[in-house]
């Protein structure tokens, strides 16, 4: 980690933190991933093979679905996933205003129109009352986004998709090894996407993907989507997309995939360490957890007033922060054709305004904790000072 310049007059005395670092995993699986790269390098074994089946067939297991489709990045997966489930041009699919803009932005791009509900005021993730007032006919997929690194409430939307005959399609990209009562993040809906962009809790070397579910036809039509809607080679049978996970990342995705569960546990004690270093400090709003779910601390987010003051300070103080997200995917010029206003997802909107992501990922220390923990309680009482 890069020190602060004691030299400068105005430089603090707190280490810096920075808001995300991999080296530490690069390190710790360079020994493993880099003789296999010389291998593929050697033979031109890019596409497909045997790490890739690996992959696959350890993610599926892992999770507990029965199959894994990898593909090329999150969007292209909740887009194959998408079109997997029938969701066509013109079809609304719902999801919560508070997610990447990929989670509609993959609608969009097969011409599917997103619904954009609220979300509830502890977790943040989907609320199953807003998703029961938004289905119409048009309606042909819920999209509950692990948030974070904790589990939507699936279990609570089975039945009311059901009903109406709609798709559940998890987007899983922030919850790797996340689980409910009912399983792991990934094995809960009728399908799920995944992204494995290098920052998640299971992230590849650069750009990768997956879709998980427990139907062999589900599984086999984006097989045959990310592949140019073709099975054998030069026989096309739907207009697909080339969207097929390299065996480079699959590599690293593999010597990951062996350390993820002691990643999150370590995710896990660095979130109890912010607990106890920030309980009861005002104006400071910590995450919420539910006991039957075991959460694996993507980001570790609190909500705090005067938020963008908050981060000024803590960025003098050498602490690195990340804000997900300070536009509602509703209020983006992207979905200003949709016509949602200020107001219509209140509690999506107010956080917007508060969330604010602290240093998170398995090799933070201790002491890098206590740094944070003090520089966000100095910042939260200065700007406190100033309203």
């Amino acid at each position: 980690m890069t020190a602060v310049d004691s030299s400068a007059a105005t430089a603090p005395s707190l280490p810096a933190v920075p808001f995300l670092d991999l080296s530490a995993q690069s390190i710790e699986i360079a020994d493993e991933v880099l003789p296999v790269w010389r291998e593929q390098l050697l033979t031109a074994a890019f596409v497909g093979g045997v790490e890739v089946d690996g992959f696959e067939n350890e993610y599926a297991a892992y999770i507990g679905a029965t199959h894994c489709v990898g593909v090329s990045n999150g969007t292209d997966a909740l887009e194959l996933a998408y079109r997997a489930v029938g969701v066509g041009p013109g079809d609304e699919v719902i999801m919560p205003g508070n997610t990447f803009i990929a989670t509609a932005e993959a609608a969009s791009r097969i011409g599917a129109v997103p619904v954009f509900v609220d979300v509830d005021d502890d977790q943040l993730l989907i609320d199953v009352d807003a998703v029961a007032a938004a289905i119409t006919t048009r309606t042909r997929a819920i999209v509950p986004v692990h948030l974070y690194g904790q589990t939507a409430p699936v279990e609570q939307l089975r039945p009311l998709a059901a009903k109406h005959g709609i798709a559940i399609v998890e987007d899983a990209a922030q919850a790797q090894g996340a689980s409910a009562p009912a399983g792991r993040a990934g094995a809960l809906g009728d399908i799920a996407a995944t992204s494995f962009y290098p920052g998640k809790n299971l992230g590849a070397a650069g750009d990768a993907g997956a879709v998980t579910t427990d139907d062999p036809g589900l599984a086999a039509s984006v097989r045959m989507l990310q592949a140019h809607g073709s099975v054998v080679k030069y026989e096309h049978e739907r207009v697909g997309v080339n969207a097929r996970l390299d065996a480079l990342q699959a590599t690293v995705l593999r010597a990951k995939l062996r350390r993820l569960e002691a990643w999150n546990g370590a995710r896990r004690s660095a979130a109890a360490t912010y607990r106890e270093l920030l309980a009861g400090t005002d104006g400071v709003r910590l995450p919420a957890s539910r006991p039957d779910h075991d959460d694996v601390w993507h980001l570790y987010v609190v909500r705090v007033e005067q938020r963008d003051q908050v981060v000024r300070a803590l960025g003098r103080a050498g602490i690195g922060t990340g804000i997900h997200y300070p536009t509602p995917v509703h209020l983006t010029a992207a979905y200003a054709h949709l016509g949602y206003r200020r107001g219509q997802l209140p509690v999506v909107e107010a956080a917007a305004a508060r969330v604010l992501s602290l240093p998170m990922y398995p090799h933070l220390e201790r002491g890098h904790q206590v740094a944070v923990a003090d520089a966000v309680r100095t910042a939260v009482h200065a700007a406190g000072s100033r309203t």
